[in-house]
C-alpha cells in the first residue's frame, strides 16, 4: 500500500508540473508523459486493475493508433514508423489521468492552482512587452505586431487560451455568483482583464475560439450572459481602437484576416487545406503515417487542387501548400489514418465530450465548466491549429482531456 501511495503521488508531481515543462521544456515534457505512462502501467500490473481498458473510447484510439502505424510502415520512412509507433504513450496518457491520477480532487485543485498562475504570468508579460516594448528575457514583440508574452515566438495567443479558460475563468464565474457587489465587480474586471490581454496579444484564431470558450460559458451559465456581453463590448471598442493604441495589432487582427478571408483558398491556409484534402483523396483508408503530411505533401502529383470546384492548387510549384503539418486537427488525421482513422477520431473526441459534461452542474462547478468549455473549444473542427500531437500542442490537449475525464468520473 504504501508502494502504491507513493507511485500516486509522483505520478501527480509529474502531471502538475507539466504546464510549467509545457511553457519552456518541450523535451522534458515528453519524458514527463514518459514517466507518468510507466508508473500508470506499474500500478496497472501491482493492482490487477485494467478496467480502462473496457472504455469506449480505448478500442477507437487503438483503431487510430493502428491504422496510422500500418500506414507508416508500408510508405516509410523510418523516422514516421517511429513516430507513429510512439503515438500510443499520448493515449495511454489520457487514460491514466483519467482512471488513477487526477481521481482525487486534491489533485485537480493542485493543476487547477498551477492553470491560475501559469495565465496569469502570461498576462503580466504580454502587458509589460505591451508598454514597455519588451518581456523580462527582453525580447521585443514579432515583427507581425504579436506579443510573444513569456517567450520569444507567438506562442502567446494559443497558451493563453488553453491556460487561461480554466485557470482564471473558474474565478470569474465564481465572484459572479457571489451576493457582494464588491467581489462581482471583481469578477467582471477580472473577464475584461482577460479579454483585453487576448485582443492585444494579437493572433487571430486564438481570439475567434477564446471567444467561442467564453460564448460555450455564457450558455452553461446564466449569470454569466450580462458580463459576457459587457466583455464583448469592451472587445469591440478595443478592437476599434486598436488602429491608435497598436497599429500592429490592428493590421494582424483585421487587416489581415479581412485578406485572407475574401480570397481564403489562396491564402496560406486554403493551400494548406487543399493539399491536405487531394492527399486524403489519393489514400482514403490508410493515410500517411504520423508525419505522412510533411513528408508526402511535396509531391507533384498532389498538386492539382480541385479544379471542378474553382479551387486551384497552391502556386509557385505547389511547394506551398506543404507545412510540418495542415493546420487543423481533423485534416491531419485525415493524412494520418484516412478516412478510418478520422471517423474514429470524431467518434473518441465525442465520447470525451460526452462524458466530460455528463452530469455537470455550471453554477456549483465554475473549474469543471471551464474545463469542459476548453475542451469543447479543443476539438472544435472549423480552426486553425498547431500540431495535434506534438508536445507544444499534444501536453495541453491530453492533459486538458485528461482532466475533465476525471473530474466527470
Amino acid at each position: 500500500m504504501k508502494t502504491e501511495t507513493t507511485f500516486h503521488r509522483a505520478a501527480v508531481l509529474t502531471v502538475v508540473i507539466l504546464p510549467f515543462f509545457l511553457f519552456y521544456g518541450r523535451g522534458i515534457s515528453d519524458i514527463l508523459v514518459c514517466l507518468t505512462d510507466l508508473l500508470f502501467l506499474a500500478h496497472c500490473l501491482r493492482t490487477r486493475s485494467w478496467r480502462w481498458t473496457r472504455r469506449l473510447w480505448v478500442p477507437l484510439a487503438g483503431l487510430l493508433w493502428l491504422i496510422q502505424l500500418i500506414a507508416a510502415i508500408h510508405l516509410g520512412p523510418a523516422k514516421n514508423i517511429a513516430e507513429s509507433a510512439l503515438m500510443v504513450r499520448l493515449l495511454v496518457y489520457v487514460a491514466a489521468l483519467e482512471d488513477w491520477v487526477l481521481t482525487g480532487a486534491w489533485a485537480r485543485k493542485a493543476l487547477w492552482a498551477v492553470f491560475a498562475g501559469l495565465a496569469g504570468w502570461t498576462a503580466l508579460e504580454c502587458w509589460q512587452q505591451f508598454l514597455f516594448h519588451t518581456n523580462i528575457n527582453g525580447f521585443p514583440r514579432w515583427p507581425d505586431g504579436s506579443l510573444t508574452g513569456p517567450f520569444y515566438k507567438p506562442r502567446a495567443g494559443e497558451v493563453f487560451l488553453f491556460v487561461a479558460l480554466p485557470g482564471l475563468l473558474p474565478i470569474v464565474l465564481r465572484a459572479i455568483n457571489h451576493k457582494t457587489r464588491a467581489v462581482w465587480a471583481a469578477g467582471l474586471g477580472l473577464l475584461l482583464f482577460t479579454v483585453a490581454t487576448m485582443i492585444l496579444i494579437g493572433q487571430r484564431m486564438p481570439n475567434a475560439l477564446f471567444l467561442l470558450g467564453l460564448c460555450v460559458a455564457g450558455l452553461m451559465v446564466k449569470r454569466f450572459r450580462a458580463p459576457l456581453l459587457v466583455a464583448i463590448a469592451l472587445g469591440v471598442a478595443a478592437i476599434a481602437a486598436l488602429p491608435v493604441i497598436s497599429p500592429p495589432t490592428f493590421g494582424k487582427l483585421v487587416l489581415e484576416t479581412s485578406r485572407q478571408i475574401s480570397h481564403f483558398a489562396a491564402s496560406p491556409y486554403g493551400q494548406l487545406y487543399t493539399r491536405a484534402s487531394v492527399m486524403i483523396a489519393d489514400r482514403p483508408w490508410t493515410g500517411f503515417g504520423f508525419e505522412g503530411f510533411k513528408d508526402y505533401c511535396g509531391l507533384p502529383e498532389y498538386f492539382h487542387g480541385w479544379p471542378a470546384y474553382g479551387i486551384p492548387d497552391a502556386s509557385n510549384g505547389g511547394l506551398r501548400g506543404c507545412n510540418l503539418h495542415p493546420h487543423n486537427y481533423y485534416l491531419q488525421i485525415g493524412t494520418m489514418a484516412g478516412l478510418p482513422g478520422l471517423a474514429a477520431f470524431i467518434a473518441m473526441a465525442l465520447l470525451w465530450l460526452g462524458k466530460i459534461g455528463r452530469r455537470l452542474r455550471p453554477s456549483a462547478q465554475p473549474i469543471r465548466t471551464m474545463v469542459f468549455a476548453t475542451c469543447v473549444v479543443i476539438f472544435w473542427p472549423i480552426a486553425s491549429t498547431s500540431a495535434l500531437f506534438t508536445f507544444d500542442t499534444a501536453g495541453w490537449v491530453l492533459l486538458l482531456t485528461g482532466w475533465g475525464l476525471a473530474a466527470g468520473k
